[in-house]
């Protein structure tokens, strides 16, 4: 299958980021929103990224305006219904995630069309089943920031069709030229399996007091050579986000270290969720 229309579900940092690059990359793009706010916000976050690629060279007046061209906003799901392929990029919250899968079910009218969830974590099995498609359901995570992150994480289950999966990962390296890893239908999948554990544990590190938040990045940053330290990191993913994935990780394995920290869980009912909110770990520009 050649895929020229895809759908975006939910327009936020990954949708937007989703977006952006499936409709540089010449897709005819739809994204829906849950209402015309969050439309207008998932619109404003699409054009800024925009501007910066021009600000920085990347791309020029003309690329960005043709990739503006055609992107569509929309509140109202049953715009899926002509998309090829669908992916879905809302709240890490599985009830959400399997009612929107219910619901494109139910509106795509393709056959062939492949639904895809950019989930972090949760198992593609669970959002399949609630199909009546389940061998075209697959995971595409992608990270963010989405135009510049190289990788894509393609999920398959055991009942995806392999021609499902050979389409996605084709559509991901040729067309979004993005880097593939594959993995099996295990919660947090490659990266977020091995990721998650790390921040936690720099989490415990700083709870017990260790060692203050700025030298455990500041040793991971200068010892290890990573680009962010793993405090820096996860307020920057979001503690809420953290949270939810370390719960999705423990429910699945039942091993101590995949638990959220009591300070993470204190943190995010505190409402201090990283950049997003100006405070976590480290205090931001509001």
């Amino acid at each position: 299958m050649n895929i020229e229309r895809v759908g975006v579900v939910g327009g936020g940092q990954m949708g937007a980021g989703i977006a952006e690059v499936c409709a540089t990359a010449g897709m005819d793009v739809v994204i829906r929103e849950i209402n015309e706010e969050a439309a207008a916000l998932g619109e404003t976050r699409l054009r800024r990224s925009l501007e910066r690629a021009v600000t920085k060279g990347k791309m020029s007046e003309a690329d960005r305006d043709a990739a503006l061209g055609r992107v569509r906003f929309t509140t109202d799901l049953e715009a899926m219904a002509d998309r090829q392929l669908v992916i879905e990029a809302v709240v890490e919250h599985e009830p959400l995630k399997l009612e929107i899968f219910q619901a494109l079910d139910n509106i795509v009218t393709s056959a062939e069309a492949i639904f895809a969830s950019n989930t972090s974590s949760l198992p593609i099995t669970r959002l399949a089943t609630c199909t009546k498609r389940p061998d075209h359901v697959i995971g595409m995570h992608f990270f963010n920031p989405v135009p510049v992150m190289r990788l894509m994480e393609l999920i398959t289950t055991v009942v995806t069709d392999p021609e499902v999966a050979a389409n996605a990962e084709k559509f991901a390296t040729e067309t979004l030229s993005k880097t593939v890893v594959k993995a099996k239908d295990r919660a947090g999948f490659v990266v977020n399996l091995l990721l998650v554990p790390y921040m936690t544990e720099a989490m415990r590190m700083y709870e017990a007091g260790h060692a203050t938040a700025e030298d455990i990045d500041n040793g991971m940053k200068l010892g290890a050579n990573h680009p962010m330290g793993p405090l820096e990191l996860a307020d920057f993913i979001g503690l809420d986000t953290m949270k939810l994935v370390a719960d999705v990780l423990f429910e699945e394995y039942k091993l101590p270290h995949y638990a959220p920290p009591p300070l993470l869980v204190r943190m995010v009912e505190a409402g201090m969720l990283g950049r997003k909110t100006g405070k976590g770990f480290y205090q931001y520009p509001t």
